[in-house]
């Protein structure tokens, strides 16, 4: 009897395959695009940079951008992905045309940049709408997270520089909207600055933060409807100042640095006046308290700041800096929401730790690496990663459900995206058949019935 070499299977392998569809799991980006109208904003934004004899509009050439990326490109080559696909993506650009539509918007500046903002706010809205007690601000309230995230250069490009970890490259600053335990989260704003740059630049936050609300919808700059997180890097003055300025609707929890005031006055709490922090689900939290600072350290900021702080026995093998307590961890954050208890607080702005979750999914969707030289055309590749994002993150919340809603960019191509399928043409049909014996066919298919259910764009 002859053994078998090897533990797999050998085949024979031919490429003369024909009908054959790579990705084809990619359809559920495609109509996602259609029923939120993203290809009609893009379009309709970018029409002033189109020629009058352009064979390809300008906003579809983005948009076959923002796809690529999504599906893991990580340059304005790997549009190829989608050009091996027509009978999927349509006619797609060639590499030349790309390469001189990213330079055309980039010379042109802001006036590119507020076009395609002013399209992919449009259509949020409209995609709010759609997704309806699965939207982000079903909960009468939007969550943003500021957060820094350092983008390595692995050559010498325009702004690059020495960055504060001892590495080399950019230091954005960007924002996501929280869509909860239930959910992920979609980017609002992303500011590209050099690597040098400082975490607690109150100029950079104050731009960033303007950039986020201005993609929200109005409804929501009225009765603090929508709460502005960050870091220590934002507790600065002039930030705070001007947060506090716009707090009639708004609301804000930002970390504070432990100043040696700070220090001082967390020493002369009263063990009475430390309150048991709580976790997700009401539980109390092990070895966690918090309690309200009050008086001479609020001279000089803005009225109605509560000043919050957190101790907490630290992991083992966790170092305690010289700010620490009592051999506890110890963090603030300042807010001005009056109406809750401080241990509900704390655990709102503790939850600001899913901007990380939102940063990893940036850096495996195209922030892993500037790809352009130029300062201008990466402000652009920022807008396009943000675009496709935007498209991870639309996708899941109008058409998954359960646990296939938290999926991350990688497991969503891993599970979903690539799934192969046969083009079949009958009549004056297109039918893409997936393969039966796909693990994940069902999701891609009931995900496809509930997008058929929307509405389709006026």
């Amino acid at each position: 009897m002859k053994q078998p070499i090897g533990s797999y299977p050998r085949v024979c392998v031919r490429g003369d395959g024909r009908q054959v569809v790579s990705q084809a799991g990619s359809v559920l980006l495609v109509e996602t695009v259609r029923k939120t109208a993203l290809d009609r904003a893009l379009s309709a934004a970018l029409a002033p940079w189109r020629k009058p004899r352009a064979v390809h509009d300008p906003g579809k050439v983005l948009l076959d951008l923002a796809l690529a990326v999504a599906l893991g490109g990580e340059r304005l080559a790997d549009i190829a992905l989608l050009r091996a696909e027509p009978a999927v993506f349509g006619p797609v650009a060639s590499d030349p045309t790309v390469s001189r539509l990213i330079d055309t918007l980039a010379a042109s500046g802001e006036k590119a940049l507020t076009a395609i903002r002013t399209a992919r706010s449009d259509v949020r809205k409209r995609v709010w709408e759609l997704a309806g007690d699965r939207a982000p601000d079903a909960g009468g309230q939007v969550t943003v997270d500021l957060d820094g995230v350092l983008v390595l250069a692995h050559s010498d490009k325009e702004d690059a520089a020495a960055t504060w970890k001892r590495s080399y490259g950019h230091h954005p600053l960007t924002a996501f909207v929280d869509h909860g335990p239930g959910g992920t989260g979609e980017p609002v704003a992303a500011l590209l600055r050099p690597g040098n740059a400082g975490s607690n630049t109150a100029a950079d936050h104050i731009t960033t933060a303007r950039l986020a609300l201005a993609q929200l919808p109005k409804k929501h700059r009225r009765g603090r409807r929508t709460l502005i997180r960050c870091d220590s890097g934002g507790g600065t003055h002039a930030f705070v100042n001007w947060l506090a300025r716009r707090g009639r609707w708004l609301s804000y929890s930002v970390g504070m640095v432990i100043t040696e005031a700070i220090h001082q006055h967390v020493l002369k709490i009263p063990a009475s006046a430390w309150t048991p922090a709580v976790e997700t689900g009401g539980q109390v939290r092990d070895g966690a308290w918090v309690a309200e600072l009050t008086g001479s350290l609020l001279d000089g900021w803005p009225q109605g700041m509560r000043l919050i702080v957190r101790k907490e026995r630290p992991h083992p093998g966790a170092q305690l800096r010289i700010t620490d307590a009592d051999g506890h961890r110890v963090t603030c954050f300042a807010t001005n929401t009056a109406d809750r208890p401080i241990a509900e607080l704390e655990l709102r702005h503790r939850l600001r730790a899913r901007a990380e979750d939102r940063i990893r999914a940036a850096r495996a969707t195209g922030l892993r690496n500037l790809p352009l030289h130029g300062t201008a055309q990466n402000t652009v590749w920022l807008e396009i990663v943000q675009l496709a994002l935007d498209l991870l993150a639309w996708m899941p919340m109008l058409a998954l459900t359960g646990q296939a809603r938290l999926w991350e960019p990688r497991r969503l191509r891993f599970r979903l995206f690539s799934a192969a399928g046969q083009l079949v043409t009958t009549g004056r049909r297109r039918i893409l058949r997936l393969a039966a014996h796909w693990p994940w066919t069902r999701e891609i298919t009931g995900a496809l019935e509930r997008l058929a259910l929307l509405p389709n764009p006026g």
